[in-house]
């Protein structure tokens, strides 16, 4: 069974699709990419990067959140109201709850530090969460 990774993003859906990309370069067989958008333009984006599927919205994300084996994207996803209002405290509760490993950019856009992360280019932080699934896809 493919390992299950749902790559979760909103706003213009860059970061997400450049993960779902980075995935579709680097990892062939034994996982099942599945982007869930806060919206449409997130979503869009990441299917065309080559997801296997797609989704839209706070109840696909709650509970698609709670089906997969590792959840992507930036640190924002587990903090309710982020992305200028987007991301729900629904969402949030969900993804933070979710059995799923979760594999988080430390993107700072949302007025949070995380102290011990060096600041590195987005590219350094999508490497290093490709390098982390290959592992996990062994």
């Amino acid at each position: 069974m493919p390992l299950r990774i749902a790559v979760i993003d909103g706003q213009g859906g860059g970061i997400g699709a450049s993960i779902v990309k980075r995935l579709r370069d680097e990892v062939q067989e034994g996982i099942e990419i599945i982007a869930l958008g806060t919206n449409s333009t997130a979503t869009s984006a990441m299917m065309k990067a080559r997801a296997n599927k797609g989704a839209t919205g706070e109840n696909a994300i709650a509970r698609t959140s709670q089906e997969v084996d590792v959840i992507a994207g930036p640190v924002s996803i587990i903090m309710a109201n982020s992305m200028m209002g987007e991301l729900t405290p629904k969402m949030a509760e969900a993804i933070a709850g979710s059995p799923a490993i979760k594999i988080l950019i430390p993107m700072s856009q949302e007025r949070l530090e995380v102290i011990g992360v060096a600041k590195e280019p987005l590219l350094h932080y999508v490497e290093g969460l490709i390098k982390r699934i290959k592992e996990m896809a062994r």
